[in-house]
């Protein structure tokens, strides 16, 4: 029998409930079938936790955080808060809980399964066998740089501004991730910046090649700058394995990644923190799509992106890579038999409900681990 495994489950609000539901399924499903034991605790967060608390993310949700070796975060956000303060407002939940635990790794894997293909908006040829991940930095750079701020001019004007700005430590420790990452997958790392005309960039390409050649001389390191980045993705995006780069970069890249795929309500990410010293990671996994207010309580949503956030969840920090795969096989399996939700139907395929998705997906767990 492994050893029990803490999690903190927040499904938040929207779909997310409604998403994360199909998840519990196939972790009581790994409980009864795979002896992996999961202490599991639910919190409220973003505007649920705010409807009950007034705040969207209260100290004894962050204290549980804290505690547990993952969280697994469903979808934050709906038109009844936008009119909310800045501070009460939902995504604040997410923001909170990156800052607090640390997560300054952000894992966006564009993974584009055969059956598939045919969703992406380039042709076939283009996107098919598509795997690529993309790094993103999270709590560094011009999102969170000083002075920040919008200030009126003797003229009477008004002048906005954000600053650019990265440390040795964050470039390193970014990089390494990003060069770990790439040992088990294609060995391929492409540190991405624009050195030609902002000294921030020429710093991160100077401190990302100091840290290659002194500890990672065997994986593969190119540079490229951003707006040709944006291009190749969408030309020839298959020349990827890693693509590592900043806050804004990375935030850009990684939703033009996303559309390769065809849709965001396949696509999980990974937040990733330090290794302390006892050897504990903070993590956070949480599906790219939204809350999608427009069609919570319809039983249309798509539940796999969720899904694969917790099996890259079972990969990164459980170590659970069998166990992974066997989750993503199964969506594979059954995206193969024609099995679609609504956001990613396609002509001649069985439109199916949340609900029949999630139980084509657990009737795939059990071929597949009989």
């Amino acid at each position: 029998m492994k050893s029990n495994k803490k999690m903190l489950v927040l499904p938040g609000d929207g779909i997310g409930p409604e998403v994360m539901v199909q998840v519990r399924r196939v972790i009581d499903w790994f409980d009864r079938r795979r002896a992996v034991k999961f202490d599991i605790q639910e919190g409220l967060v973003g505007g649920a936790s705010y409807d009950k608390y007034g705040s969207p993310l209260t100290d004894n949700t962050l204290a549980d955080a804290m505690a547990a070796d993952a969280v697994l975060f469903g979808a934050v956000g709906g038109p009844q808060y936008d009119t909310l303060p800045f501070d009460k407002r939902p995504e604040k939940a997410i923001l909170g809980l990156r800052k607090e635990l640390g997560l300054f790794a952000n894992l966006r894997p564009a993974l584009v399964f055969d059956a598939l293909v045919d969703a992406s908006s380039l042709k076939p040829d283009i996107v098919r066998g598509l795997d690529i991940l993309i790094l993103r930095e999270l709590t560094g750079g011009i999102y969170f740089g000083e002075p920040r701020g919008i200030e009126k001019l003797p003229d009477g004007q008004r002048r906005g501004v954000n600053t650019q700005v990265y440390t040795t430590h964050e470039i390193q420790r970014i990089a390494r991730v990003g060069f770990d990452l790439a040992k088990k997958r294609k060995n391929k790392v492409c540190s991405v910046e624009k050195a030609n005309v902002m000294e921030s960039g020429q710093l991160w390409r100077e401190e990302v090649t100091a840290v290659h050649k002194a500890e990672y001389p065997k994986v593969e390191l190119s540079h490229m700058y951003a707006d040709n980045c944006a291009m190749q993705l969408v030309r020839n995006p298959k020349q990827f394995d890693v693509i590592v780069t900043d806050n804004l970069f990375g935030d850009i890249l990684s939703d033009c990644a996303a559309m390769l795929t065809g849709s965001l309500g396949m696509l999980p990410s990974a937040s990733l923190g330090a290794v302390d010293k006892q050897g504990r990671q903070h993590a956070l996994y949480e599906p790219i799509h939204g809350s999608a207010p427009d069609i919570v309580g319809k039983n249309m949503a798509n539940p796999i992106a969720q899904l694969l956030s917790f099996a890259m969840l079972l990969r990164y920090s459980f170590d659970l890579e069998d166990d992974a795969k066997l989750i993503e096989s199964s969506v594979e399996k059954v995206l193969a038999g024609g099995m679609r939700t609504a956001d990613i139907m396609q002509p001649g395929a069985a439109r199916v409900s949340t609900v029949v998705m999630g139980d084509a997906i657990l009737r795939e767990l059990d071929k597949q681990a009989a």
